[in-house]
């Protein structure tokens, strides 16, 4: 690594994370948007007004949504121990709606799966998530999903975290899935 490369390191392990994300692998090529990258992931994982549980439903919609295998296993793992209920991760990761327990739960389900899906919240949603997770709530969701999209696709572009990190749960017909499990 360059005196760059290293320092930037240096500050994620500092930092809430403990380690370099696996998408960093890659930012690293250029530290200033590597350095830029993971403060922007360190305030959407660490700073908002979303529960942590929130924050990881919408990460696992994303994951999915990309079939970033790498991203779903580290945040099932984290989702599971911010209080989400395996069924609803199963329910995801099988393309089905889940169980939702909550009002905000709905809202941010609801508004990152239809943002995914068609890039756009219709105006039924969009008011329903400002109802349930305020204004400020509504961007900083809108953030986390697109953060993590260029982190998903990161980590699929580079193939990073595989094989080691593959998901069964998310494979499917496709053949870049099956290509994957092989």
């Amino acid at each position: 690594m360059t005196p760059e490369q290293a320092a930037v390191c240096a500050e994620v392990v500092a930092g809430p994370r403990g380690k370099v994300p696996a998408p960093m692998i890659a930012w690293v090529r250029n530290p200033e948007l590597s350095r830029r990258g993971q403060k922007l992931g360190e305030l959407l994982r660490f700073d908002t007004t979303l529960e942590a549980h929130l924050t990881e439903l919408a990460i696992l919609v994303c994951a999915r949504h990309w079939t970033s295998h790498h991203e779903w296993k580290a945040h099932k793992a984290l989702g599971l121990k911010a209080g989400l209920d395996p069924d609803m991760i199963a329910a995801i990761a099988a393309r089905r709606v889940p169980k939702l327990p909550d009002s905000r739960y709905r809202a941010v389900y609801d508004v990152s799966s239809l943002l995914l899906a068609t890039g756009k919240v219709p105006d039924d949603a969009y008011q329903y998530g400002i109802e349930h997770l305020g204004e400020r709530g509504m961007v900083e969701l809108v953030s986390v999903l697109g953060y993590y999209c260029w982190v998903s696709l990161t980590l699929n572009a580079f193939e990073l975290g595989l094989p080691g990190s593959l998901a069964p749960e998310l494979l499917d017909q496709t053949s870049n899935d099956q290509a994957l499990a092989s």
